[in-house]
């Protein structure tokens, strides 16, 4: 009698942590992120370490990934940086420039046995929700508005339902929230 071949039926999670002007933007003109700074407090970290502490691996986009490659080291622990991009980057230890659609790269992390991958970036957050493949946002506004700059969403044309799961506001005014989709 042969041995059924065993099937990893673990869960992938995706999911959104980001922060954004209260006008929806992520980034200025130029992707500068100054303003982000200048408006939160240092002393509030908005949950992003408990939330980092509970990721396996981080997927981004290229531009968000170049805004962040100066820092040495990257800010993510041992955890794994996927980059998407047509073009492949400089060679670094924990960051791997891929070239998939979001379903490619949602089937490799799954076959890798990762479990919760941080999805990052304007553009790949909003690729990765038009495949229906995030589970849960955490979307985290700023008091400031920038009136132009980078979006937070880029042409979703599929209608996502969001279901507010909790909101906490901060001293400084920033608020979070989290959405399950």
């Amino acid at each position: 009698m042969s041995e059924s071949p065993v099937i990893d039926t673990h869960p992938l999670r995706l999911s959104v942590f980001v922060a954004t002007s209260v006008d929806g933007f992520i980034a200025t003109v130029d992707g500068g992120l100054d303003w982000l700074n200048a408006a939160v407090d240092p002393s509030e970290d908005y949950g992003y370490y408990d939330f980092l502490d509970s990721v396996d691996a981080l997927a981004m986009g290229r531009r968000t990934y170049d805004s962040i490659a100066h820092i040495d080291p990257l800010p993510f622990g041992n955890r794994p940086v996927f980059v998407f991009t047509r073009e492949k980057g400089l060679t670094r230890s924990g960051v791997v420039f891929i070239d998939a659609s979001p379903a490619d790269a949602a089937v490799t992390f799954k076959l890798m046995g990762l479990e919760r991958v941080y999805v990052d970036g304007g553009v790949l957050i909003s690729s990765f929700l038009e495949h229906g493949l995030i589970d849960d946002m955490t979307i985290t506004q700023v008091p400031v508005l920038l009136g132009v700059g980078t979006r937070l969403f880029h042409d979703v044309i599929r209608p996502t339902a969001l279901t507010l799961e909790s909101s906490r506001s901060w001293p400084s005014g920033v608020v979070s929230q989290v959405y399950s989709i």
